[in-house]
């Protein structure tokens, strides 16, 4: 399956490719996988969204997230462009297909499809090598995670994103794949769409064992409903890395740091 995967992504992007030499990453979490991969080097431009790693501090800039500047990213002249499609309106993608920049796009769902993604990515960049090496990395990090938390009756998890209006993940999020390697599952799986307005009744209907957010504040809000599994056990925790929003290779230390969040006992 996962060699099936890496296939489909490389066809996708193009059977024929030669290594980009002028790259523009679309998104914080694709700029991410260049520098871990060792090619910073090629990166002309990016997306900013956020704080970005040393290698790349001093590149120009293409806009920012919902924001991009096409005359600055046309006179980059790039080779190849690397975009998540959430991180450009849908106006500026129909331009960015327009210009015919061969362009490879990444919206993993799961750590297996970002696995895939960096191989794949790597190999638009004319560096293979660098993809397989660091892709074994990553699965092999994520088999030992699985083994280690794995449970027979998972986790109920509650995964709140935000308050006012309350917002959750769905199961094509990649961060409900984070919870099932954790041994955890998301409540609200069954919900396709990535982020999903809920009500406070769905939440206690489907009575979560755990409930995450990174804001303490909305966690304390929770004790205000007592019968909820997770205010009973006292499982009200703060998420503090802010990994687990970038889909790049360091979600998995990003996954493992909320492994031990969710199961310390483990």
């Amino acid at each position: 399956m996962r060699r099936l995967w890496l296939a489909v992504l490389l066809l996708a992007a193009s059977s024929e490719t030669l290594a980009a030499l002028r790259v523009v990453s679309l998104a914080p979490s694709l700029s991410e996988i260049v520098v871990e991969l060792n090619s910073a080097d090629l990166l002309v431009g990016v997306l900013d969204a956020g704080d970005r790693p040393p290698a790349i501090k001093d590149l120009p800039s293409v806009g920012r997230y919902g924001q991009l500047d096409m005359e600055r990213l046309l006179s980059l002249k790039p080779d190849l462009l690397l975009l998540w499609p959430g991180s450009v309106g849908p106006a500026q993608r129909d331009q960015l297909k327009r210009l015919n920049i061969p362009t490879f796009v990444a919206e993993p769902h799961s750590l297996e499809q970002l696995t895939a993604q960096i191989e794949a990515i790597a190999t638009q960049l004319g560096r293979p090598e660098l993809g397989i090496e660091r892709a074994r990395e990553l699965r092999q990090n994520l088999d030992e995670l699985r083994q280690r938390y794995r449970r027979e009756a998972p986790q109920r998890v509650f995964y709140q994103v935000w308050d006012k209006p309350l917002y959750t993940i769905g199961g094509g999020q990649i961060i409900s794949d984070a919870l099932e390697v954790c041994g955890a599952r998301n409540v609200f799986g069954d919900l396709s769409l990535p982020a999903r307005q809920v009500s406070i009744e769905a939440v206690l209907q489907r009575d979560p064992e755990v409930i995450l957010a990174s804001d303490q504040s909305q966690l304390d809000a929770w004790n205000t409903w007592p019968q909820v599994a997770a205010v009973k056990q006292r499982q009200l925790l703060l998420v503090t890395d802010k990994g687990l929003e970038r889909p790049s290779g360091q979600m998995i230390e990003a996954t493992a740091k909320l492994c031990q969040l969710i199961a310390p006992d483990r």
